[in-house]
């Protein structure tokens, strides 16, 4: 009858997972995964602007600082401020992170990390260009600062956001494998199945 057949309690639940994960894992499991791997790339990100930062801090301490025009020390400060915005940025997961520790919004978290990470990694594209601008603007003057400087905020744009996103528009979803197939009755063997004796030969 087909009331004996097994039925699978949340295979609608499967079928959207695997949808939008690897086959044959759950909701939990995929939030885990992705966070770890945002968390792995806000790693690599944050530590080159951590550098940075800690160089533009230092740079107004030194002697070659009170050289710089006011054109140039306009372009520090709008330095620093990026460096700062970014920083802030892309260690704002680990403090959302810490705060809603055991409160079951790790969805909410990813998220939310998303779009920060986004938005640190365009501040760091923007950061570094003003630092390159600024050198720039100490050690040469005129055309081939402002083509240098417009060199490097295409190639951070290009690389960085272009590219990545020529490719996820004009891409289409790859089809996950088929989930793993529910447990049920298991066939008969037909190696393992008794058969009847025939008929003995006449002694």
């Amino acid at each position: 009858m087909a009331n004996d057949r097994p039925v699978s309690v949340n295979s609608a639940d499967r079928r959207k997972e695997n949808d939008t994960g690897r086959p044959g894992e759950t909701e939990e499991e995929r939030a885990d995964r992705n966070l770890l791997e945002l968390l792995q790339e806000l790693r690599v990100a944050g530590l080159g602007v951590q550098v940075l930062f800690g160089f533009l801090l230092s740079l107004p301490f030194t002697t070659q600082f009170v050289k710089l025009g006011h054109p140039q020390r306009d372009l520090y400060l709008a330095s620093l401020l990026l460096a700062a915005i970014s920083t802030a940025l892309l260690l704002g997961p680990v403090a959302y992170h810490r705060l809603v520790f055991r409160r079951h919004l790790k969805r909410h978290l990813v998220r939310a990390a998303n779009v920060m990470a986004i938005l640190g990694l365009a501040t760091v594209g923007l950061t570094v260009s003003a630092a390159v601008v600024l050198v720039l603007s100490y050690v040469a003057h005129g055309l081939p600062t402002v083509l240098i400087g417009i060199f490097v905020v295409c190639l951070f744009a290009g690389l960085w956001f272009v590219f990545p996103l020529t490719r996820h528009w004009s891409s289409t979803p790859e089809s996950p494998d088929p989930p793993a197939r529910q447990p049920g009755p298991l066939p008969p063997d037909s190696s393992s199945a008794h058969t009847e004796p025939g008929p003995r030969a006449g002694r």
